[in-house]
């Protein structure tokens, strides 16, 4: 077995387009994602899973109902389950986010936001 660790860096550069999560690895039913983000994303919600933002690069805004979080880099936090938010960033900011297998990133609300889901790089 060849064991190699994974670079964010390197895989990042591979990210054609925002708001399009790839999955870099999985641990177990988890999955491990990297996102370019720019702008506001749509309000959406996980009904089963709570969801966590990993801020590699940038600053991002989570705006929920009643209020929001800013991230910056180096920073974390989960959404918990059945919350409805909507990540923003002003500038392009460059996130890895880690949730089960098989979650859209629009979470039930579709549209075309909706990234093509369990895409390797």
């Amino acid at each position: 077995m060849a064991y190699q660790a994974l670079n964010f860096t390197e895989k990042l550069s591979l990210l054609g387009e925002q708001w399009s999560p790839r999955v870099i690895a999985e641990m177990n039913d988890y999955q491990f994602k990297v996102v370019k983000i720019k702008g506001d994303f749509i309000w959406h919600d996980h009904e089963d899973t709570d969801e966590t933002f990993i801020v590699l690069e940038g600053n991002v805004r989570i705006d929920f109902r009643d209020g929001h979080v800013d991230l910056r880099q180096g920073e974390m936090f989960v959404v918990p389950k059945g919350i409805e938010h909507k990540p923003f960033a002003e500038d392009e900011a460059k996130l890895l986010l880690i949730e089960p297998r098989g979650v859209l990133n629009t979470g039930h609300e579709g549209g075309e936001r909706t990234a093509t889901n369990d895409v390797w790089i």
